[in-house]
């Protein structure tokens, strides 16, 4: 049976496993939920009542981290490289891409323009971070499109809607991380990983926030 990935379009945890899919070729289907009103099925199958969750030979595996590692095990060809230390390095880089994530959250969340500018600032800090850790390319580990690749593209995809809100200056003075984002975004399982309407959905959930930022949307 073909398995089911249980999302929202809007989770970039859910978009890291389509990733992860769309690399190893495995096909699947793809069920959205609405997470203001979750159905009973789906808090059977999530303890944490959280997406993705990934049906798979009649079990559930639940946590995007959990996920991708599974689906690296069970498909080839490995995003994670065979070196121990190396392979230790790509999970301590996915960590981080996580507290990126946690970062945007409160980007979009924060409630004045110092707040605002603040969690801006920040984002572009741990970004100085990704740019000392970055080699020639063109994806984070070189030549090879490996774990890491598939935790920054979801992080990416929300400074493409940022950028068209205002210039933040979230990756400035840092080339190496805007060439990692160009080559990734062109990367087709990163595109792939949401619909095509995703930027609007993500416009419209911003918008509605009653926050700084959305503030500057609807001047």
């Amino acid at each position: 049976m073909m398995p089911v990935l249980v999302s929202h379009p809007l989770c970039p945890y859910v978009q890291r496993a389509a990733i992860v899919l769309a690399e190893k070729g495995v096909a699947y289907e793809r069920r959205d939920i609405d997470l203001a009103v979750k159905p009973d099925w789906f808090l059977a199958v999530s303890p944490l009542g959280k997406t993705p969750v990934l049906l798979t030979g009649g079990a559930a595996v639940f946590e995007s981290a959990v996920i991708c590692e599974y689906l690296d095990e069970t498909h080839a060809p490995r995003l994670h490289p065979s070196d121990a230390l190396l392979r230790a390095q790509q999970r301590s880089w996915m960590e981080f891409g996580s507290a990126l994530l946690n970062a945007i959250g409160a980007f979009y969340n924060a409630v004045d323009e110092q707040a605002l500018a603040a969690c801006a600032a920040d984002i572009h800090r741990r970004f100085q971070q990704v740019e000392a850790a970055l080699g020639d390319g063109p994806f984070f580990m070189g030549g090879q499109f490996g774990m890491v690749d598939a935790v920054f593209g979801p992080v990416f995809r929300y400074l493409d809607v940022f950028d068209g809100i205002a210039d933040f200056g979230m990756l400035e003075g840092l080339p190496r991380t805007a060439a990692w984002r160009t080559a990734l975004a062109a990367r087709p399982s990163v595109r792939q990983a949401v619909s095509a309407d995703y930027p609007e959905l993500l416009r419209a959930f911003l918008r509605k926030r009653g926050t700084a930022l959305s503030q500057r949307m609807t001047r």
